[in-house]
Parts: structure tokens; sequence; C-alpha cells
């Protein structure tokens, strides 16, 4: 499927790449799946096949109410069979019923659909009739593009501001919602820049001109034509591509090139295209329109070689991205990513060697175009070994003791990556399995920032700076102050479906008159939630705390339950008023914890509809029934936090920034479960050298 040049996508190759030679190895073969062509799905959750996407447009072209006109696809994936049907299925059974979901949107009404593929009928159909919107489809944003394109007053002020049309590109951002004014319409206010002797459009904004379009009457609602006394910033220093001579080449970095040699191949193995075997892990992977990446079914090996659940399904559910300008040209810029325009969706292929290492397992996405014919996103998905020099665990006695010990293990982790490419934004998603059981889920961010044209070029030359919005980081431009929030949909299995959550706080506590030379000591309490108020978790560095999800019927060796915890990183919480419309659309990130129990309906914390939505359907919405938690089938939720303000080192291109979470074991082993691992001696490593040094 065509992607519309006036959104234009760039990844950044900033790395050398040279040849190596090993004494024991020769280049390896890229790996790559081809699973997505077979007629027949190996897994209960493989996702849906080319033939299967074909199936489906057949069977919706033959349905009653879409016969005279066939309707815009926005998502179709795999309805995912019920939990008990998929923990009861072994390799060899036959598949459960294959049901697809389906969002469509026709005539200004969303269809809900459910197809199933056995029975080649439409089994449900349900028209919402609310105020929201499905994912935009690439052919709604070119829709407004070309009616902004045959408009006279916009053509006359892009004139009028000396921008030549071949240099125009145009991107139609959602609008969010901010009242009554703009209901009953799927609106977008689109945003211009000049590519003019650059790639890097994003710093040349045209500001003060936007202009909202109704994209399914494709008419213009409303132009704002400000700001033509502000100049458009030059294209001097934008250009970030390699091939490009850059201004500042005497001061390329001289690194020498680096790779992680594996002269036997990698250790890891991807059976029928989804299943995932790695040391003590095995988990199902698939690429998602939506979520961009899904793991589920995550189980991992005990000492006794039973393979005991971690986790059912893990997945980032929503994407919220508040720019915190009031201008009428910003105001509305509060992106819901993930929901508005799916993180598969804006998925590009993979970059071999930079965004991926050496041996890394490639995985293609097949989704549905807005006509329902399948397209194949390729290299969306790696996986790969990773060594960084890191240490798995160590210990040195002192030889006067009587004990001459040095004993240290090399940690190497399996990574699976998914980058997506919204525009400005590139977000690095990395699900990380350690052998200690550790799951670490990263997310990078990098990409160009969002920035505001001004008359300024030197912070000498504003009278006010506390009027500024963000930073100047370059000669008439300004990096607008915005926040990232990613919430992660989480539902953890430890030992078997029914867990509960239990908050482990660290209590200060005094001793007695002479009871010890100590005057203070901390003590864990643990308190077990009942609801699921009682598990909603605003971080707090003052309250230090442990949050675990356990099993209260499996027990260790010892006694204890056996669970994980979240173990949260840097992160950031959300400043906005509550009463604030982007924040209760994003009312998710009012808590960086929660936890709700399974259900099938709630799986986005924006809600399933997100475009132009009030906050009707969100995790918030959801958590306020309060329902009972101890003991169930439940989900936890952590959200991500990202404040940005902008520096000049952003850019014109951002170095990425990172933050991440674990999930980590808590009594879940009865001992270090990689107290075996074996040492790293120099005979088991290849010989390299540079090519050129034989």
């Amino acid at each position: 499927m065509e992607k519309p040049n006036c959104i234009q996508f760039f990844i950044i190759i900033s790395i050398t790449v040279f040849i190596f030679g090993c004494a024991t190895s020769t280049p390896p073969r890229v790996q790559k799946s081809n699973y997505h062509f077979i007629d027949t799905p190996l897994h209960p959750l493989d996702p849906l096949t080319v033939p299967e996407i074909n199936k489906i447009r057949s069977i919706l072209l033959a349905y009653g109410p879409f016969s005279s006109s066939f309707p815009s696809i926005n998502t179709l994936s795999l309805d995912e069979p019920d939990k008990c049907q998929v923990l009861a299925w072994k390799p060899g059974d036959p598949l459960p019923p294959r049901r697809a979901t389906v969002v469509s949107f026709l005539d200004g009404q969303t269809h809900l659909l459910t197809v199933d593929l056995d029975l080649a009928v439409v089994t449900g159909d349900v028209v919402n009739d609310g105020s929201s919107y499905p994912m935009l489809t690439t052919e709604d944003l070119t829709t407004a593009l070309e009616v902004l394109l045959t408009n006279l007053d916009f053509n006359k002020s892009i004139l009028a501001r000396g921008v030549d049309f071949n240099e125009l590109v145009c991107v139609p951002p959602t609008s969010g919602w901010f009242g009554p004014d703009e209901e009953g319409k799927r609106i977008v206010k689109v945003q211009c820049f000049s590519s003019q002797n650059t790639p890097n459009y994003y710093m040349r904004p045209i500001e003060g001109l936007r202009v909202t379009i109704d994209v399914d009457k494709r008419e213009i609602v409303k132009i704002i034509d400000t700001g033509r006394d502000i100049p458009i910033p030059k294209e001097t220093n934008t250009d970030y591509r390699y091939t490009t001579q850059s201004p500042f080449s005497d001061m390329t970095l001289k690194t020498n090139p680096i790779s992680m040699e594996q002269p036997k191949g990698p250790s890891f193995t991807v059976e029928n295209g989804h299943t995932v075997k790695w040391a003590n892990w095995v988990f199902h992977i698939k690429p998602d329109i939506r979520a961009g990446m899904i793991i589920s079914r995550a189980m991992v090996r005990a000492e006794n070689g039973e393979y005991r659940s971690v986790m059912y399904k893990g997945f980032a559910s929503e994407l919220f991205v508040p720019y915190m300008d009031p201008d009428q040209g910003w105001y509305f810029k509060t992106y819901m990513d993930e929901g508005e325009f799916g993180l598969g969706a804006t998925a590009f292929p993979l970059v071999e060697l930079n965004d991926c290492p050496r041996y890394s397992y490639y995985m293609d996405g097949v989704f549905a175009s807005a006509d329902g014919r399948p397209f194949i996103q390729r290299k969306m998905i790696c996986i790969f070994e990773r060594y960084t020099g890191d240490i798995g665990w160590r210990h040195s006695e002192i030889p006067a003791m009587g004990f001459n010990i040095r004993e240290s293990r090399p940690k190497v982790t399996l990574v699976a990556r998914m980058v997506a490419s919204v525009g400005n934004y590139d977000y690095i998603f990395d699900w990380e399995f350690q052998t200690d059981g550790l799951i670490r889920i990263k997310v990078g961010l990098s990409g160009m920032l969002m920035v505001k044209a001004t008359p300024y070029e030197n912070i000498y030359n504003i009278s006010n700076t506390d009027d500024m919005t963000g930073t100047l980081v370059s000669e008439n431009v300004i990096g607008v102050v915005h926040d990232h929030y990613i919430s992660f949909h989480l539902d953890m299995d430890i030992d078997g479906p029914n867990n509960s959550f239990a908050k482990v706080n660290l209590v200060k506590e005094e001793t007695l008159p002479g009871q010890s030379p100590r005057r203070s000591y901390l003590k864990a309490i643990r308190k077990v939630a009942k609801t699921e108020d009682d598990a909603k978790i605003k971080l707090n560095l003052f309250d230090p705390s442990e949050f675990h999800v356990f099993n209260p019927a499996r027990k260790s060796r010892l006694g204890n339950p056996t669970g994980y915890k979240i173990v949260p990183g840097e992160t950031a919480a959300s400043l906005l008023d509550l009463d604030d419309q982007p924040q209760i659309r994003a009312a998710f990130t009012n808590n960086q914890i929660w936890v709700t129990p399974l259900n099938k309906s709630e799986e986005w914390a924006g809600g399933l509809l997100v475009s132009q939505s009030k906050g009707e359907d969100t995790l918030a919405v959801w958590s306020a029934r309060n329902r009972e938690i101890e003991n169930k089938d439940i989900v936890l939720w952590y959200t991500l936090g990202f404040h940005h303000i902008p520096c000049q080192e952003d850019f014109p291109v951002m170095p990425t920034v990172s933050s991440s979470f674990e999930l980590k074991p808590v009594n879940f082993f009865d001992r270090n479960p990689i107290l075996n691992a074996k040492p790293t001696f120099q005979k088991d490593l290849p010989m390299c050298f540079a090519a050129g040094s034989r």
C-alpha cells in the first residue's frame, strides 16, 4: 500500500559499517519469517495470514449492509480465542475457531464487526453510537491533503509566504476533542512545512497557518492564517543524512566498528514463525497494526525442567503526547499516537546492522489496507541476542581469608525490538529477556522535535522569555515543551491465571530505649489489594514500596507465594488539570500503576475508538467500578512517562533517550536461577580481525 508523499518519514543512519572477518565464521545470513503466506496458522494466537485476510474481504463483500458500498477498513486483526481455550491447546491439536475483529467506517458510522472464518460469515455487527472514531487510515490522510491543495485561500497564503508548491510538505494531525463544535464529523488539522534544500522539513514550519478539514465531506471547516511576519526557519544544518556532506565533518566521531560475533550462530530459535525459544524462555510474538508488537504466553523454565507461566499477554496499549502551548495553532496537539495512527501501521523496515545487529531474526507484519486487501509491513520486528559487557553475577574473596576465588558470569540477553515512526517521532520498543527470569521493557525516543517558528534568532532578542513555551534550539526555532506517556497492558499469569496484587511498603520503625545502639530501622509491611482502588499507585520517592503480583495458591519451597514485582525506572507523571480535556482522554496517566480484572473488552487504555474521543471509554472509567481483584485473573497496567524540555542538542535530530521498567521474579525460584551459568573462556571465542589486516 502506498504511503502519501506528504507524509515523509526518515530513519537516521549514522554508524559507519565495516566488514569484519572471523577465523571460525562467515558473514551471517539474515534470518526472516515467511509464515504469513500459509493457509492454516500453527498456533491459536498467530496473526491473520494473507490468505485469511483475503477470505475476510470476500466475506465482507458478500455481507448485506455492505452490498452497495464497501466500507473503509480501519483495523483488521485476530479476534483471539478465550484464554481458557489457548491454555488448553497443545501442539498438534486442532486450532480453536479462527475469528477476526474488524473496525470499519461507512456513511458516518463505525461498525465493530466479528467475522468467523470457519463459517465464512459475519457473526457480529455493532454500530458505535458515540462521538469517537476509529484509527485514521492512510487514505483518510491523503483525502485531507487533496482537499487542502484545491482550496484557493490556502494556495494564496502559500504563495504570499513565498513557498514553492514543489517544496510544500503538509501533514494532517488529529484534532483531539475540545467541545461540541467539532462533533459529528471526522476532522484533522493540517500543518505545513517547507522542504526547500532539506529533507528535514520538520525544522522549517510555516507558522500560523492551520487548516481544519472534514475528511468525510471533503471540505475545509476553518482556516487560521496568521503569523505571516514570522519567517520560515532556514535550512542550514538541518540535513541529518549520512550520505550528505556534513558541515561538521571535522567533528566526525572516530570510533571503530563493533559487532558481537556468534561463530555457532544465535542461541535462539523461532519455531513456526512466532514461537521463540531461548535459554530458559519460551514465548509467542506477533506484529499488530495498533500495538506494534505483542508478547504472549511468556514462560520460564524452572530447575526441574518445568516451564512455568509468567505473563499471558503484554503490549503497549496507548501513547499520549501532549504539547504545552495554548496558542490557536498548537492547543489541540495532544496526540494519542497508538489509537489514532497505530504503532504497527507506522512501522518501517528496520535497518540491518544499525537498528538490529548481526544474526537478527526479522519478522514481517501482515495487515489490511483500507480496501481490505492484505499488505506486508516488511521487517518490522527483529529478535537478537545482546551482550554489552554487563555482568550476570560475580564475587571475589580476599586471599588472606584462605579463599582465592574470582567468579564472574557474563550477562547475555534476548531482545525483541520494534520501531514506530509516528510522524516526527521514532519510538523504539524493546522487550528484553534475561536468564535470571527478569523481563525489561524499554522505550527509546528519537527523531525530530515538533518545533514552532519564531521571529527571534537569539535569546537576547526576546524581551520576556517567561512567555516562551519552549527552548530556542536554533535560529527562529522553538522546541515546544511536551510529554510522552506509554501505557502497558500486562496480563500477568504467575503460575496460573488467578493472581493477587500486593504493595510492600518500607516503613520506618524506631527502637525502644535501651533496645539497640540504633535509633531507627526499616521494616517491610505487606498489604494485599482487595479492590481496584487499593491498587491505584502514584509513585512517590518518599513512600518507598515494592509492587508484587503473586499466586496465593503456589508457594515456594520455603512457603513464600511465588510472584513477580514491577520495578519502575525513571518516569514522569502528568501535571495537567484532571478536568482538562486532554487529560480526561488520557486519564490512564492519573496513576502509574493500575490493576483491573481481566476483561477482553478492556485492552486499550485510551479506549477502543480514540480519535476525537471524550474519554468515556478509558482505563480510568473501567477502574472506577472498583471491582474485586484479589485471587482473580488480573491485568497489571504501567504507565511510563517522559517530560521533554527541548535543548539545542535535540536539533536537528534527537539523540535517543530511553527509560524502562522491569518485571522481576520475587520468590518465584528457590535460589538464583543462573547459579549454574557457564563462564566464558578464551577458547570459546572466535579470533576476529579487520578485513584489511590479514
